[in-house]
């Protein structure tokens, strides 16, 4: 079950009776004060989490979202342009032994003519998503953000293509990438070793993350919530790794089963416990850009309304061609693969306005991240020159 209604944003403060734990609700408030808490005391928080407790846990990471971003929200423009991947993940639909997967890869031109739909729809970051593809060798993907960067100066280009040496890394900041998405999964070395093939590991995992970090990437991390095997040790070891690390972004989302994987008959994580990491997320590190998933809409009709309700700032509408959505399914059941980018667009607009927030024309930088060059103010959506 769900602790979070789907009311609007612009709500005054709850007025909370009954099972509201007094010393859990202090844990909260200290979060929200800007203290740290013990590994103990985050999985007393979350193993004694109420719907009293849930309901004052949104409230304040609203506060603290409100008090940095507003109620402006963040569009990434994701184009998954390639399905194939040399790993053999257990829980991924990528994986290289899916012999039913339908495997597919874009061209230059169609990910420069996905960046010009997104553009002209107001959207002003591209994420290019995808497998670890030995086809795009360090120099196409080079070339590709060098195409982007070129015709869209003002936009920022992000990149979530997985594991590389630091001079990979180097090599594409230096072509114009700001942004690298690479999840954690789980801080814990025997978990990430239950969910990855042997080559693969924790420690590579975040050598990666710090290479990031190190050459000026704006940086994202996260994890599935209750992936199989996942335990509240773990969820606690992953917020102190997030509060430690201090990414500029976090992702996180349900486990969803994707059917032709390992992991394909294992049970899909529960939207209320990710709520609750969210909002935790949102007091742990407060200037975090933190995304609404498309996991969440997948597993719940409002889930990123509500993702939204419990702090987030970011929401991913897919810029990928109509025709290949349906083929990158990391997991099953995957929305929106059969909508048109306006479609798409247009639909969040009025989905967020419900809710009190506004979608935006902004790059959406991390607040306080150095930035090479200023950027203007987010000019809502709704009253664009589109």
């Amino acid at each position: 079950m769900s602790h979070l209604s789907l009311k609007n944003d612009n709500d005054p403060k709850p007025s909370l009776t009954g099972d509201l734990d007094p010393g859990l609700s202090a844990l909260i408030d200290r979060l929200a004060q800007g203290e740290a808490l013990s590994g103990p005391e985050l999985i007393n928080l979350i193993d004694g989490r109420t719907p009293a407790l849930a309901e004052r846990l949104f409230h304040l990471a609203r506060e603290k979202r409100n008090l940095y971003y507003g109620r402006s929200v963040y569009a990434r423009g994701l184009i998954e342009f390639t399905n194939y991947c040399r790993n053999d993940c257990y829980y991924c639909g990528l994986r290289a032994s899916n012999a039913k997967a339908d495997r597919y890869r874009l061209t230059t031109e169609d990910v420069l003519n996905c960046c010009q739909t997104g553009y002209d729809l107001g959207f002003r970051t591209f994420v290019l998503q995808g497998g670890e593809d030995p086809y795009y060798t360090p120099e196409r993907v080079a070339a590709i953000v060098q195409a982007i960067r070129q015709k869209h100066p003002d936009s920022a280009i992000t990149l979530s293509i997985g594991e590389k040496p630091k001079e990979v890394y180097q090599l594409w900041r230096e072509a114009g990438a700001e942004r690298y998405l690479l999840r954690h999964e789980t801080y814990d070395s025997d978990h990430y070793a239950s969910l990855h093939p042997p080559q693969m590991s924790r420690e590579n995992r975040l050598r990666c993350l710090n290479d990031l970090k190190s050459l000026g990437y704006q940086v994202g991390l996260g994890f599935m919530v209750q992936s199989p095997g996942q335990t509240t040790a773990h969820l606690a070891e992953d917020l102190l790794f997030i509060r430690d690390f201090e990414p500029q972004m976090v992702g996180i989302g349900p486990f969803i089963p994707q059917k032709d994987t390992p992991l394909g008959q294992e049970k899909a994580g529960s939207l209320e416990l990710t709520l609750y990491l969210l909002a935790l997320i949102r007091l742990i590190a407060p200037r975090v850009l933190l995304p609404a998933t498309t996991a969440l809409g997948t597993i719940d009709p409002f889930g990123r309304e509500k993702g939204l309700l419990a702090g987030a700032n970011v929401v991913m509408p897919n810029l990928s061609p109509r025709e290949v959505r349906a083929k990158y399914l990391l997991y099953d059941n995957k929305i929106c693969v059969g909508e048109e980018a306006a479609e798409c667009r247009y639909c969040l607009d009025k989905r967020l306005s419900k809710i009190g927030h506004q979608l935006v024309v902004h790059r959406g930088d991390c607040v306080g991240f150095p930035l090479t060059a200023a950027v203007a103010p987010p000019i809502p959506m709704a009253f664009s020159s589109l």
